[in-house]
């Protein structure tokens, strides 16, 4: 039984398309059939591999599968015929690379920039994971170990392994990756050091969109708010997540009255309206700082992102 040639197109415009078979080795089992697809036949809209799960054109082991189905140690997957866009067409995602602070077999963590997006939504073109995979066409395996809001710059993990991939989401959920961000308030923050434990909830606005607040009836959300330095009405802070919950610093500041400068969704238009006015377009929160095991080796990792030019030109101009 033919297996899928890795080292050729999927399919090109001279190559017809036609059935192809696939056989999970250790490397991916227990991954979700559609993102082992997305990853499989890279270039193919996304649209196209969930309507082959859906009709059953995918098979796994001579069967139906519904998208959410892990691959196990040995299934046959059956890939319907599926063809790559022509040379000359755009590519969904084009290839980029990001400054790169730590990597090795198992592990890459980037600095990524602000603007760009780390998972798909309304409006989003394409995001780091796809375009990293674009500018590493050799790279078996590439997934993102947890997110960053687009808005947010800093320190980004990814898996180069399964197995590495799967350590770090237990170090996520065990609370074993220590987290910190760098975020400029709006209000002159007293205490040197501040525990902030409110429940946020999601919810959604008349137009649909996402947006989570403190309700005693959310899930239980821990942040430490370290003051780093007062820029006359404005603060820098450092904020440890001890959970990872949606939008959680920004949620967190915004209640206590001290949203961050630049947050279009929680800040204040007229704060925003006057960072613009000083030449500084977006909101000031960066994920600085990382302390983790390496999840294969065992080894003391902590990596640190500088704030971005445009952040530490503004803090400048506040300071004179």
């Amino acid at each position: 039984m033919p297996l899928l040639n890795m080292s050729k197109p999927f399919n090109t415009e001279n190559d017809p398309p036609r059935v192809r078979f696939e056989q999970i080795d250790a490397e991916y089992v227990g991954q979700r059939i559609d993102n082992y697809l997305l990853r499989l036949c890279r270039g193919v809209p996304k649209s196209h591999i969930y309507r082959a799960l859906r009709s059953g054109q995918v098979r796994v082991n001579k069967g139906r599968v519904s998208s959410d189905y892990r691959v196990q140690l040995g299934d046959e997957i059956r890939i319907p015929p599926m063809r790559l866009p022509k040379p000359d067409e755009p590519r969904p995602a084009p290839a980029a690379e990001f400054a790169i602070l730590y990597e090795d077999e198992y592990l890459l963590v980037i600095n990524k920039p602000q603007g760009v997006a780390v998972h798909g939504g309304s409006g989003v073109a394409f995001v780091v994971v796809e375009q990293l995979r674009s500018a590493r066409p050799q790279q078996k395996f590439l997934e993102l170990a947890h997110r960053l809001d687009r808005d947010t710059s800093g320190l980004l993990i990814l898996a180069k392994r399964r197995r590495a991939l799967v350590a770090l989401h237990e170090m996520f959920r065990q609370g074993q990756i220590e987290k910190f961000y760098l975020a400029l308030v709006d209000g002159d923050w007293v205490n040197q050091r501040q525990h902030i434990s409110l429940p946020l909830q999601r919810w959604l606005t008349a137009s649909g969109e996402r947006r989570v607040r403190v309700d005693p009836q959310g899930r239980p959300a821990h942040t430490v708010i370290n003051l780093q330095q007062r820029y006359g009405r404005f603060s820098l802070v450092e904020a440890d997540l001890r959970t990872g919950r949606t939008h959680q610093i920004r949620v967190h500041l915004a209640h206590l009255g001290f949203a961050i400068v630049g947050d279009d969704k929680y800040g204040s238009d007229a704060t925003r309206d006057e960072a613009v006015r000083m030449g500084f377009k977006r909101m000031f929160l960066h994920a600085s700082r990382l302390r983790f095991k390496h999840p294969i080796s065992g080894e003391s990792i902590e990596l640190f992102a500088p704030l971005p030019n445009e952040c530490q030109r503004f803090l400048n101009l506040l300071e004179k």
